[in-house]
């Protein structure tokens, strides 16, 4: 399919056939990267309880590098796919190359903060030493080493946006392969490999992140003929670089806020035991793991409707949004059924004790309530994103990561004092940001004329 027929396809071919090309490849790229992330934690937690809560602490800080990488993806995707429906070729080459040198001062950056922040970062999340030293290396790796990350969201978004996201699938399968196969290898020191322990954990995960940059860099060489000629090409223009941030932001807020409001939620739960800090890392893995197919579905829906809207075809971006919440809210329902019955199952893939079980089961049957009110959200909020209303996507997001978030965990746990209702500060959030949601998506409608 040459580039024309693939614009072709997000123009013309009936919506629900072109989204779930453009999702699904994706949403299965998403499950494996987060099942490695899952899996890594499994490992882990087979070393000790300390180290599963070093891991779980270190979580929201990696998230960071997520928000950043993901969110300019986003951008990025969406700012390319509207000037190349309008036909402006220039500037959709001027995204491209502006885009390169964003990864670059983004990796940078976190360099930086690898260096001289993750140490404090640590020591000031906990007073256990042992957990305080793991947790420091394994964020100093992930951090000072982020490139990976950057940059391969940056290169399997380009795949997707030129229609091409079953070779962004296969690109981020190749790194979830070479975590998954370097892990037990890294950790507990197989064969000719070292024991690092926790350290191999990190080591694994960027590795495989370094091996699909290469992977995902290739294959748009080799296949994506709409940015070659760019994508080796840096120069920085500051209209791109706003047009990229305006569009991603709400994305970069929504994984952002995430990761702060984590760092505040573990300062709470570790006033009730370092157990209930591991049993909510786990949770965190677990909801990244849900939430996968609502970011394949964002990654495959924002290019078709900035496409469209560019194209002036209004039906079909209606359509799209229609078809994606509806879709998304089954499939989170389904996932809510299954772990409302399995909790003790999965717990016991982390190695769970006595006492973290009894936390865990709790803990996941009511945070599994969550789901289909923040994937619907999450949707919502993509679908004016892409149309740049990015100010009530933001609304949303912030509503969902932090004030209502915080908010509920302060309260219940000052009220109750309890371990036990805590938990239910998770779908009461998402319950309330969900109206928020409806309320917004109403009025961005009528603005739009949608």
């Amino acid at each position: 399919m040459d580039k024309n027929a693939r614009m072709t396809m997000l123009a013309n071919e009936p919506v629900h056939k072109v989204l779930l090309k453009m999702s699904l490849p994706m949403m299965v790229s998403f499950f494996i990267q987060a099942m490695y992330n899952i899996v890594d934690s499994m490992f882990v937690a087979r070393i000790s309880e300390h180290a599963l809560t070093s891991v779980s602490l270190a979580f929201p800080m990696q998230q960071v590098v997520t928000a950043i990488s993901v969110g300019a993806s986003i951008g990025v995707s969406a700012v390319w796919a509207r000037c190349m429906g309008a036909g402006d070729r220039k500037q959709a080459s001027d995204a491209i190359r502006t885009m390169t040198a964003m990864c670059i001062l983004f990796s940078l950056l976190f360099i930086v903060l690898g260096i001289f922040a993750s140490g404090p970062i640590f020591h000031r999340q906990t007073d256990v030493g042992e957990i305080a030293e793991m947790g420091t290396v394994y964020l100093r790796i992930n951090w000072v080493l982020s490139c990976g990350a950057i940059f391969g969201k940056y290169y399997e978004r380009l795949l997707v946006s030129a229609g091409r996201a079953t070779l962004s699938m296969l690109a981020m399968l190749s790194g979830a392969i070479f975590n998954l196969v370097f892990d037990p290898l890294l950790i507990f020191g197989l064969g000719p490999f070292p024991e690092l322990g926790v350290a191999g954990a990190a080591w694994a995960t960027v590795g495989g992140q370094i091996f699909a940059v290469f992977v995902a860099l290739g294959l748009n060489l080799r296949f994506n003929e709409a940015v070659r000629p760019d994508i080796l090409r840096i120069a920085f223009r500051v209209r791109s670089a706003l047009s990229i941030l305006r569009v991603g932001l709400p994305s970069i807020v929504t994984i952002g806020l995430s990761s702060v409001s984590s760092f505040f939620i573990n300062q709470i739960l570790l006033a009730y035991s370092t157990t209930a800090t591991a049993v909510f890392g786990v949770w965190l893995k677990l909801q990244n793991f849900c939430y996968m197919p609502c970011f394949g579905l964002n990654n495959g829906m924002v290019p078709i409707i900035s496409y469209n809207w560019g194209a002036k075809k209004p039906d079909r971006v209606r359509r799209t949004i229609m078809l994606s919440v509806l879709g998304i809210v089954i499939l989170m329902c389904i996932l809510t059924v299954i772990f409302e019955l399995i909790p003790g199952t999965v717990l016991t893939l982390f190695s769970a004790g006595e006492q973290m079980r009894a936390i865990g089961m709790v803990c996941i049957r009511a945070c599994v309530l969550s789901l289909p009110f923040g994937a619907a959200s999450m949707i919502l909020a993509s679908g004016m994103q892409a149309l740049d209303h990015s100010r009530y996507a933001l609304v949303i997001n912030i509503m969902r990561q932090c004030v209502f978030l915080i908010s509920s965990f302060s309260l219940i746990s000052v009220i109750t004092h309890s371990q036990t209702l805590i938990w239910f500060a998770l779908p009461i959030t998402e319950a309330a940001a969900f109206a928020v949601a409806c309320g917004l998506n109403r009025r961005f409608r009528l603005d739009m004329g949608l």
